[in-house]
């Protein structure tokens, strides 16, 4: 990472100042990720090293992990009020403002990353999210990636039935994740990523609704002990965005960069997500994580139960004046393009 600290003065700047030459255009960058968080590996410091490559060294970035700027759920009002120039804004931590995007959240929709990563990324560049969503909150979408379908990961249940999943208080991103769980007769309990191991650690939680990925980013594989194996609980998108008024006044050449390191990133971080899943899971196991298969049974009964969430989510957010069925229909078309080619 370039320049994560001692740059007070320069970052003292306004961005109305910062933007006005492309031969010093420094920008401030924060997510509420861990420091060597994969992602940040496998996608946002790519990204970066790109542009400063495509515009010969004169765009850099100063990179604020680890919820420095601010926490999660704040990081679109810090985006949008140019306190950051580049923000992780995960449309979880922003449900009031971002329902929409939920809908790469969903249970069963999907098998890998790949395949949701490439729906969201063309609905939310230039589609229906990109339009209903990204647009009212004036916002632009620089990167994102949909991670595999999470998975239960509890301290002491082994999940093999329903009755095995009903009543166990488990963390969820909100939203979408809220009704899968309710659709098993689990418990809830909505927070961000970097408050989940306190509450494990603690008692106040019986596991956690995550992608494989991120349990040892976030050291709960020295809390969790069993995981579930061979159904999708959903998904998250981990995206990064900049506002649309710090976009206008980038110099023509910058925002190609951008968007030609944009579309170069997206294929690529997804496959890599999908690859990383395997040595996760050894690591895990190693970790002393028993990765446990739902028998055959108990799986159709769980796949049932969650045939209804998307409808049900559709009809919740219609109801608030938003077009989740358009959305709905626009992703699935996207997804089934997507595995025809």
């Amino acid at each position: 990472m370039r320049r994560i600290l001692g740059l007070s003065v320069a970052l003292s700047l306004p961005v109305t100042m910062a933007l006005t030459s492309a031969q010093a255009l420094e920008l401030k960058v924060a997510d509420s990720f861990p420091a060597g968080h994969y992602l940040v590996r496998l996608m946002l410091k790519p990204w970066m090293d790109d542009v400063t490559k495509r515009t010969n060294g004169a765009v850099t970035f100063s990179y604020y992990p680890n919820q420095q700027m601010g926490k999660a759920t704040d990081l679109l009002r810090l985006t949008q009020s140019g306190v950051v120039d580049i923000g992780y804004i995960a449309p979880s931590y922003a449900s009031d403002k971002m329902p929409l995007s939920e809908v790469a959240q969903l249970p069963e929709s999907f098998s890998t990353s790949c395949q949701g990563t490439i729906a969201y990324w063309k609905s939310a560049r230039e589609g229906l999210l990109a339009q209903k969503e990204y647009a009212p909150n004036k916002i632009k979408l620089l990167m994102a990636v949909v991670l595999p379908p999470y998975q239960v990961f509890t301290v002491k249940n082994k999940i093999e039935s329903i009755s095995d999943i009903q009543g166990l208080k488990l963390r969820t991103t909100g939203g979408a994740q809220d009704l899968t769980l309710r659709a098993l007769g689990a418990v809830p309990v909505r927070m961000s990523a970097p408050d989940a191991y306190e509450s494990l650690a603690r008692g106040t939680m019986d596991g956690v609704l995550f992608p494989a990925d991120s349990i040892p980013s976030y050291g709960l594989d020295k809390l969790v002990k069993h995981a579930t194996d061979g159904v999708s609980f959903g998904s998250f998108i981990v995206a990064y965005s900049i506002s649309q008024a710090a976009w206008n006044k980038l110099p023509a050449d910058v925002k190609a960069a951008m968007d030609e390191a944009s579309e170069a990133i997206e294929p690529k971080v997804c496959a890599d997500v999908d690859k990383e899943q395997a040595q996760t899971r050894k690591q895990l196991n190693d970790a002393g994580v028993a990765y446990d298969p739902i028998p055959d049974a108990t799986k159709a009964q769980m796949k049932d139960r969650l045939k209804g969430v998307s409808a049900e989510w559709a009809a919740a957010i219609d109801a608030r004046g938003k077009p989740a069925s358009e959305a709905l229909k626009e992703f699935e078309s996207l997804l089934a393009a997507s595995a025809n080619k």
